[in-house]
């Protein structure tokens, strides 16, 4: 360890407070017990305060914080989990009042993901987040050292230990970062690949614990781990599936979302999360038994704008029918008929059929599949689509155009036209009718 802290242990003690006029600070009990089981607490009891703000000092006030204090002893707890973030100051003062070692819920949820990571890239974006946190909690860690003095036999190299920490921490994160950013241009070559291809990439989103696994191993056949907890899922996983009447697709499962999701979490997961951002339709996956569900979805859509994933093609999943009463599968569809929410039950498989087609009909929309016509003045153009690897085929006509059949995602056809200066209005008449019915296969 940098600095000196008590120990942690299972025996757990939760604190959650209710604000009256700072209501964003309020959080849900039963999501934080669900947070604790998750990280494998053993908890012992719950303290529940209600405040007009937070205390500068405890947080709770000094009343509630010596209460807290003896049920800790009465207890024999042995970490105290405020449902809350709190200050590196406040931290240290409960602890010391309590004499247990005292986690926020910033820290809570990084002590999961350290559990669920398991690939290289997942251990190191879990890594940085908890450096980013912990340097920001190392004054006052050092208790024991004094700050550096002068005189014979007390000068030192020029840095107190607090600064040698800290330096430490920088260099440290520096170089996580830098594998990161590594991990960050694979990933952007794994894109333009499946860009040449003209294989679109469907990524689940969804608040944590809403499912998204479940579906993810029903649809793909994979075997990712999927369990009723918090987070059960951290790092991507990408699979390929064939959907009817449409043909491949790379379908995404990155992580859960979920409420007052700290911010170093979030840039710590850049990496994984531009997975959602570049993908060509989202699926936000809902627990549909959940019945602050529209909360929920809330809180993924504010994730999703701070990733700027917000404005991207979007279709809702209701996921967990099967435990809802007369609820069958369905497809809601827009004005248009554009579908854009599908009921299903990804354990029993339930709609799942159903799913797949309006994947189709979204991604159809978002793919462009036909012929297009070029003139000899238009070669640019087509040495662009073969670039892409998306002609799969071309002829000739009687005069002397070139006849391309094309397969690739409208906005990379748009750059392209952009790029080679072809007017809207020639466009138009460069295209044939789709055929999305034969789209990649």
């Amino acid at each position: 360890m940098i600095f000196e802290r008590h120990e942690g242990g299972d025996k757990v003690l939760l604190v959650n407070v209710s604000f009256s006029a700072t209501t964003e600070l309020n959080a849900d009990v039963a999501e934080l017990e669900s947070l604790a089981l998750s990280a494998g607490a053993d908890i012992v009891g719950l303290v529940s305060a209600s405040r007009v703000h937070p205390d500068a000092k405890y947080f709770v006030g000094s009343g509630k914080a010596t209460e807290i204090a003896d049920m800790v002893h009465a207890t024999k707890a042995q970490i105290i989990i405020f449902n809350h973030p709190l200050s590196p100051a406040q931290e240290r003062n409960v602890e010391k009042l309590a004499q247990c070692r005292v986690l926020d819920r910033t820290g809570l949820i990084l002590d999961i993901f350290a559990q669920r990571a398991h690939t290289h890239e997942g251990k190191l974006q879990v890594e940085l987040a908890q450096l980013r946190y912990m340097s920001t909690r190392l004054i006052r860690g050092w208790t024991h050292l004094e700050r550096q003095k002068g005189g014979i036999g007390l000068r030192g190299p020029g840095e107190t230990q607090l600064e040698l920490d800290r330096r430490m921490l920088r260099v440290h994160m520096k170089q996580i970062t830098k594998r990161l950013e590594k991990v960050r241009q694979q990933r952007s070559l794994g894109r333009q690949a499946r860009a040449r291809s003209a294989t679109p990439t469907v990524s689940l989103v969804g608040y944590t614990n809403a499912g998204k696994s479940t579906l993810f191993n029903y649809v793909t056949r994979a075997k990712v781990h999927a369990a009723d907890q918090l987070f059960a899922t951290l790092d991507p996983t990408l699979r390929q599936v064939n959907v009817s009447q449409f043909g491949r697709v790379i379908m995404a499962d990155t992580v859960g979302f979920i409420r007052h999701l700290p911010h170093d979490v979030v840039e710590a997961f850049r990496a994984t999360l531009e997975e959602t951002v570049y993908a060509d339709l989202l699926l936000h996956v809902v627990d549909a038994s959940d019945w602050q569900h529209d909360l929920y979805a809330e809180q993924v859509m504010v994730v999703l704008a701070e990733i700027h994933a917000d404005e991207k093609p979007m279709l809702v999943v209701m996921n967990k029918i099967d435990q809802l009463d007369n609820v069958e599968p369905h497809i809601e569809r827009d004005r248009d008929g554009i579908p854009m929410c599908v009921w299903l039950s990804a354990h029993s498989g339930a709609g799942i059929d159903l799913l797949m087609q309006a994947i189709a009909e979204r991604l159809s929309q978002a793919v462009f599949c036909g012929e297009l016509i070029l003139t000899a003045q238009q070669g640019k153009l087509r040495a662009g689509l073969h670039a892409l690897q998306a002609v799969s085929q071309e002829t000739t006509d009687e005069h002397g155009n070139m006849v391309l059949s094309v397969c690739c995602p409208q906005d990379a056809l748009r750059i392209l036209m952009d790029k080679c200066r072809i007017d809207p209005e020639i466009r138009q008449s460069m295209m044939r009718i789709p055929y999305q019915a034969k789209v990649l296969k």
